[in-house]
């Protein structure tokens, strides 16, 4: 008898399998519910999970598979979604309005998902309404497995940094405005892990000597957040997943809905220091700060706090400064500039370009001029039951925009692209405002960005070798930003404006990648306990997937 069945037979006689074991599970119960909260001084009505606003922090392993199961104790209809969590095969748990049922009042759902083959800083958020607003926050991170190497010693701790603009309406009356065809306009202030300068505390602690990691996130509605702590500078490790070449920075933009980790080295006197939250390209600059203390000092912070850059071409040229590190491995043992993206041919480019209009009166947002807004079917679920020509149309945007000041039009917006082909997509924006765009499944290659309009002639400036691999992008004002990924993950994915108000007002899609091979390989069956709504309640499950 050869080795390797004699192995096979004393695995079967012991009752055990040869099958690699299951990757680890991490269990959590969540309970959603209304608290008063003040962060600003002023008492408002604010979105906890497990009484604790931001909610509590995820901390994960690559592979790690986690299962939430979630109780909404709110008085409406409510979603968590994952920000940068590919969801591999898995568009079913992403988490937002066209994916998913919304979670009932007095109900729950078990959330189930695993952070496959990814490394880094995230964070999730509550997707429906201007829920958002009141919180329903937190981190989530995703740390390398101790088999694959990190380009820097471990640190002496891990801290998550939630930074955010605020506002003091409530979240209804903030929808209200909205739904009123009115901006919810400027934020009352900044908050940093849901704390402004009014907190005197510590929020932490550095011992002299050591270097902490700082995992930045900007969680809020539609404000750039300039980051930095008095006396320090700050050694770029990380961003959305991928390992950065190591620059040093004494300030750094964080753009709404963005993530990136830094290392800071606790080497200066001891005593206490300022972390500092700036709003950016916003006519009055507002400042929060939060405490960093030295172990074992008692002096007070200096007063004088860093200068916020002003204008958005010192923020152009440090994004041109964010590299990836071709030589580090991120989730798995090859490294990262292992993936040549670009050496690929572009089989398709599609150039959006955002702008406001008045529909009826009332303000809307739009990509292509065509305004989202979501059925009472998820599209997800549309697609699956086969039912999709019920509720939504193809292709509503074309590829180009449509000529200037075509009327817009307000429907489902959703548009296909073939599985598995490499695509660019083209930003443009032709407004006075910043805009930051996320795209769910997927990390893509910011490889461009300029001021005017985008042409093909851009491609020359192109960044083809080292553009770091992230989840979420900015457009300055009158300029053009160019992102390019292969679309291999099956599903219905979100692409938003990450400005809150944009967002809601219509300023989305959603991608429709189908596999027409309708194979486990490709995109996993609807999981049993996905909730039911709309035109779909009542209808048979269609065949399932096979291998």
């Amino acid at each position: 008898m050869g080795l390797v069945a004699s192995v096979s037979l004393l695995l079967a006689l012991l009752g055990l399998s040869a099958v690699k074991a299951e990757d680890p599970y991490l269990y959590f119960t969540w309970k959603v519910t209304y608290g008063i909260i003040a962060p600003l001084g002023v008492k408002q009505r604010g979105i906890l999970i497990n009484g604790q606003f931001p909610g509590p922090n995820i901390n994960s392993t690559t592979n790690n598979n986690i299962v939430i199961n979630v109780y909404n104790h709110l008085d409406e209809p409510f979603l968590l979604s994952w920000n940068g969590i590919q969801q591999r095969k898995n568009s079913w748990q992403d988490g937002v309005a066209g994916t998913n049922c919304p979670i009932p009042p007095g109900k729950n759902f078990t959330y189930k998902f695993q952070v496959k083959d990814q490394i880094g800083s995230f964070y999730y958020f509550p997707s429906l309404g201007m829920h958002k607003a009141a919180g329903g926050f937190g981190g989530l991170r995703v740390n390398s497995r101790l088999l694959i190497p990190v380009p820097f010693d471990p640190p002496a701790d891990d801290y998550t940094v939630l930074i955010s603009d605020w506002y003091t309406k409530d979240h209804k009356a903030l929808k209200h405005r909205l739904d009123t065809g009115r901006s919810i306009g400027r934020p009352a202030g900044v908050l940093i892990n849901g704390k402004s300068s009014k907190n005197r505390r510590p929020l932490f602690v550095m011992e002299p000597g050591k270097t902490y990691r700082y995992r930045i996130c900007n969680v809020g509605l539609k404000t750039s957040l300039n980051f930095g702590i008095q006396g320090h500078t700050m050694k770029l490790i990380e961003m959305e997943g991928s390992h950065t070449l190591q620059n040093t920075y004494e300030l750094l933009d964080v753009h709404v809905g963005q993530c990136l980790s830094v290392l800071v080295t606790a080497n200066q006197k001891p005593m206490d220091y300022y972390m500092v939250v700036s709003t950016r390209f916003l006519k009055r600059t507002t400042t929060t700060t939060a405490i960093i203390r030295y172990a074992g000092s008692n002096q007070p912070p200096k007063q004088t706090l860093p200068k916020t850059p002003v204008g958005w071409a010192w923020s152009l040229n440090q994004w041109r400064s964010f590299r990836w590190n071709l030589t580090a491995s991120a989730a798995r043992p090859n490294p990262q500039g292992s993936y040549h993206y670009g050496q690929i041919n572009i089989a398709r480019t599609i150039k959006l370009v955002n702008s406001p209009k008045l529909v009826k009166g009332k303000l809307r947002y739009t990509l292509n001029g065509v305004s989202h807004i979501n059925p009472w079917t998820p599209l997800k679920l549309a697609q699956y039951f086969n039912i999709a020509n019920k509720v939504f149309n193809y292709n509503a945007t074309h590829d180009e925009p449509p000529i200037f000041n075509a009327p817009a039009k307000i429907s489902p917006n959703v548009i296909s692209i073939k599985h598995r082909t490499f695509i660019e997509i083209v930003f443009e924006n032709h407004e006075k405002a910043i805009q930051a765009y996320h795209l769910d499944g997927y990390a893509f290659f910011a490889t461009g960005m300029g001021p005017g309009k985008w042409t093909p002639y851009n491609r020359k400036t192109y960044n083809l070798l080292d553009a770091v691999s992230r989840y979420s992008i900015q457009v300055y004002p009158n300029s053009w930003t160019a992102i390019m990924t292969s679309f291999d993950n099956a599903g219905m994915w979100n692409l938003r404006s990450e400005n809150w108000e944009n967002q809601y007002l219509g300023q989305q899609l959603y991608i429709s990648v189908v596999s027409e091979a309708r194979s486990l390989r490709d995109e996993y069956n609807i999981p049993d306990n996905a909730l039911r709504c709309g035109a779909i309640v009542g209808l048979p499950l269609p065949p399932p997937y096979t291998v």
